[in-house]
């Protein structure tokens, strides 16, 4: 799977985050401190992860900064993108399974590297559900944002 990466700071568990994708199996695209001279501020690395995900360049992406909700609320702004804030493992499942989620936001400071694989491992596990209530709660938000977005 093609994953786009951000991160607004160089911090071990970005880096960590990036490694376990990779060994996983993953082909990784980094973005904001992540990357040599790339923009590290959040919303401009936040976008830029999300961006590769609208445009199909990218499978998924992983948003990070210190809280994990600038970077969810910046990957949010790019029509197409569902992007959840997951503390824990049960989240990133019940964001798969029930929104259909396409970009994880992580927190830097909350995330230890024992919760990370956690969340990853439940994030990739979860499919998203097929119930007819969930497709089309879904589906709404899809007309929302293209409504917001003129579409």
């Amino acid at each position: 799977m093609r994953i786009s990466v951000s991160s607004d700071m160089d911090e071990p568990v970005a880096r960590l985050l990036v490694s376990e994708l990779r060994r996983r199996g993953h082909d990784v695209r980094a973005h904001g401190a992540l990357r040599e001279g790339a923009d590290p501020r959040w919303a401009v690395c936040s976008q830029a992860a999300a961006r590769d995900v609208a445009e199909g360049t990218a499978d998924q992406a992983v948003v990070c900064c210190w809280t994990g909700t600038g970077a969810s609320i910046a990957a949010n702004k790019v029509p197409g993108v569902r992007a959840a804030l997951c503390p824990d493992a049960a989240t990133a499942d019940g964001a798969r399974r029930w929104n259909d989620a396409n970009v994880l936001a992580l927190s830097l400071r909350l995330t230890s590297e024992a919760l990370l694989k956690e969340i990853l491992d439940a994030w990739f596990a979860a499919e998203p559900s097929r119930d007819p209530e969930d497709v089309e709660n879904v589906a709404r938000v899809d007309r929302l944002d293209a409504a917001r977005h003129g579409a």
